[in-house]
């Protein structure tokens, strides 16, 4: 693999990203530029799974305020999850990515089921896979499924695509002199409660030494730049 750091990474992608600067659902343009960035790393022979949120469509959390159950609105977020994973899938082939959806929730006639053999293969093949559905239980978070599904690929990496440059000490929205960490530990994040991903997603990391990058995917090049062993975002690693 010419210029490529990584052999095998998981890229994690929230809801919101796809929506862009829309209030709900998926932009067109958005979705079509991260698909030619993914395809720029497929094309580098770098195997890529995928795992994308779906906070764009609807989060578990929202429906408790609609005074739902958690256990179910935690489930039509995770079906959330899966139209998006389709979406990505139509842009990526219509570009000639070749990719596959498997699904942690059993449905046969949109996504093969999510088994760990069958996504290493594919991910041998060449194919990237998208990886729906969450863990496919309620109570847990789409960051915790790219740690499980990571550890479960054999992943070298996460790489965490966000909206802002990395980790910072505080919301950079909100406090102006917050600082960007270029580096910082597993337990840092979790002890200073910094928003990388939830606690039980980094704990996963460390447990399993897989490094997590938290990268702004909205900066053309980012992703690919980082494939190819580029200082770009904040490092998670170490304890």
């Amino acid at each position: 693999m010419a210029n490529a750091k990584y052999n095998r990474v998981l890229l994690k992608l929230s809801g919101e990203i796809l929506q862009g600067g829309n209030n709900y659902g998926i932009n067109p343009e958005k979705i079509l530029r991260i698909a030619n960035e993914i395809k720029q790393v497929n094309e580098l022979g770098v195997q890529l799974g995928l795992v994308v949120g779906g906070g764009n469509i609807f989060r578990g959390l929202q429906g408790t305020k609609l005074g739902f159950n958690r256990v179910s609105g935690d489930y039509m977020g995770m079906l959330a999850t899966v139209i998006n994973a389709l979406a990505l899938q139509e842009v990526l082939e219509h570009i000639g990515v070749h990719t596959r959806v498997l699904s942690s929730i059993r449905m046969e006639e949109l996504a093969e089921p999510y088994i760990r053999r069958r996504a290493i293969r594919h991910l041998e093949k060449g194919r990237v896979i998208i990886l729906a559905g969450g863990t496919g239980s309620p109570y847990f978070t789409t960051d915790t499924a790219a740690s499980l599904r990571a550890i479960e690929i054999g992943a070298e990496i996460i790489l965490k695509g966000t909206k802002v440059d990395g980790v910072y000490s505080a919301d950079p929205v909100i406090d102006k002199n917050a600082l960007l960490y270029k580096d910082l530990s597993y337990m840092k994040a979790i002890q200073e409660n910094l928003k990388v991903m939830d606690a039980t997603s980094i704990t996963l990391c460390m447990d399993n030494n897989i490094p997590i990058i938290v990268f702004n995917i909205n900066v053309e090049g980012n992703l690919l730049g980082i494939i190819q062993g580029k200082k770009i975002g904040s490092l998670v690693k170490g304890v």
